[in-house]
């Protein structure tokens, strides 16, 4: 059995353990987070190097992935710099490909509801999500774009890709050296709420992005609105449900009820893959090819709930 494995800095209540069959090969997959204890998460690294097929980072990123480019996070990869043998990636392969479907998806199951609601995206944090900014960009959705709102608290509504280049080529490079906790929620900060910017939430039909950024943004209100997310849990289910969101849509497939993060679920495809060489995302375009290829030969797609 093949097995891969995600470390995350994230809570350690939100790990999960299933096997699951893919391309016909049966691979454990397991989440174990580490409460925002980047040494800890650093020690499990090294421990299962060479002994797991492959790696995924969680509640983290190696790096940025924006228009071609691609921007190591330098805070993050010394978490990271003991692994020699086994296959590490962040989930950056799977956001740039399976996300980059989501909009066709849902005009194809329900374009109607969108007919009455209108078609227009809060994409929580572009940057993180390039995938899903193209996605819905190419689909003529109209955008707003909350990096500045959420990741640094700036009242500064982006509005167009351009503004989010200028964001992304200005303050990464400063970014990327900061503390990342200072950016992210990591740890217990993870299930803490701070509502705020709720008229970027109430602007839009679409809400997309990152789990942690919605729940831990997002007002109680989010009445006919839909979700597109990731790494749900039962609990965030329920929050939704409460909140009156009308359509969850995972970029992933849910399993035994959770959808697991991109990072679990490129390092599962890589592990039955037999996918042995290091993944450096700034080569990305024969590297995109081959998950494109993969996602396909394996039927992953977004898939939709009713939540109301």
């Amino acid at each position: 059995m093949k097995k891969a494995l995600s470390i995350s800095i994230g809570s350690s209540t939100r790990n999960k353990s299933v096997v699951i069959n893919l391309l016909g090969v049966d691979v454990h997959i397991s989440r174990e987070g580490t409460d925002g204890d980047m040494k800890a998460a650093r020690q499990k690294f090294r421990e299962y190097d060479g002994k797991v097929d492959a790696f995924g980072v969680g509640g983290a990123d190696l790096g940025l992935f924006f228009a071609g480019r691609w921007y190591p996070l330098h805070s993050v990869l010394p978490m990271v710099q003991d692994v020699r043998h086994t296959p590490i990636v962040d989930g950056c392969g799977l956001k740039n490909t399976l996300e980059a479907r989501c909009a066709s998806i849902l005009e194809a199951e329900i374009g109607a509801y969108l007919d009455q609601v209108g078609r227009t995206a809060l994409i929580m944090t572009a940057v993180d999500r390039y995938g899903l900014l193209r996605t819905f960009v190419d689909a003529g959705y109209q955008c707003l774009f909350g990096d500045a709102l959420f990741s640094l608290g700036l009242p500064l509504p982006l509005r167009r890709e351009r503004g989010v280049q200028i964001l992304a080529n200005t303050l990464i490079p400063i970014v990327s050296r900061l503390p990342f906790e200072w950016v992210y929620p990591v740890g217990e900060k993870q299930h803490q709420r701070k509502p705020k910017f709720t008229w970027a939430f109430n602007q839009a039909s679409v809400i997309a992005g990152d789990c942690h950024y919605i729940t831990r943004n997002m007002p109680d209100d989010l009445e006919g609105k839909i979700v597109v997310t990731n790494t749900t849990t039962p609990r965030d289910i329920d929050l939704f449900k409460q909140a009156g969101v009308k359509y969850m849509m995972t970029t992933t497939p849910v399993y035994e009820g959770r959808s697991f993060g991109t990072n679990m679920m490129e390092a599962a495809l890589l592990a039955v893959s037999g996918y042995r060489g290091k993944v450096d995302y700034r080569q990305h375009q024969a590297y995109f090819k081959i998950m494109n290829e993969l996602i396909t030969a394996a039927g992953f797609k977004p898939e939709l709930q009713v939540l109301n």
